[in-house]
């Protein structure tokens, strides 16, 4: 009877690998202009456990555990995050929800004022405050340089990662997302 259980269990993590392999596959597919930079991983990776602070405490990336993460670096000193960011707002207004969510996270000293005039100066208003000030996520996921935006699957884990900003408003960015989110554990 254990060998039995064994065997249905190791098929059904197999067929479990093999789809989320073909789900990256498809997206990887759909990657064209800046999203060809978006490089995803041949094994997920870990993302950090450490505590990023919110607007009221703290909270952590598993907070977002069974959904797609898009979670962009930023600082409110970087001119191509102030380029970016209203196109991760229009991503977030257009595919935000239960299966996916655009997480913004100012690493190193950003003070709150300074990013609430940050989102203000730029007219994103639906996108988190949340903030590394001590660069510890930053540095757990080995970010170096902004922006740096990583996707996270609903497991919790890192699948892809675009270094340097990106047009996160094109056809190619949306169907990228959209194929890994209606491949996901709810669709």
């Amino acid at each position: 009877m254990r060998l039995i259980r064994s065997c249905v269990l190791y098929m059904a993590l197999a067929l479990s690998a093999n789809t989320a392999l073909a789900d990256i596959q498809e997206a990887e597919a759909l990657r064209e202009g800046d999203m060809k930079k978006l490089m995803f991983h041949s094994n997920p990776r870990d993302i950090s456990t450490a505590a990023f602070v919110t607007k009221t405490g703290e909270g952590t990336l598993q907070n977002f555990a069974g959904q797609h993460v898009l979670l962009n670096f930023w600082a409110t000193w970087c001119a191509p995050c102030r380029k970016e960011m209203p196109m991760l707002s229009e991503l977030q207004a257009e595919l935000g929800g239960d299966a996916f969510q655009v997480v913004t996270l100012a690493t190193g000293r950003n003070m709150p004022v300074a990013i609430d005039k940050f989102f203000d100066d730029i007219g994103v208003d639906n996108l988190t405050k949340h903030r590394d000030p001590k660069m510890a996520i930053a540095r757990d996921m080995s970010v170096f340089g902004l922006p740096v935006t990583v996707i996270i699957d609903p497991e919790g884990r890192e699948i892809a990662r675009l270094q340097g900003d990106a047009d996160w408003s094109s056809d190619s960015a949306k169907a990228v997302l959209q194929a890994l989110i209606d491949d996901g554990p709810d669709s």
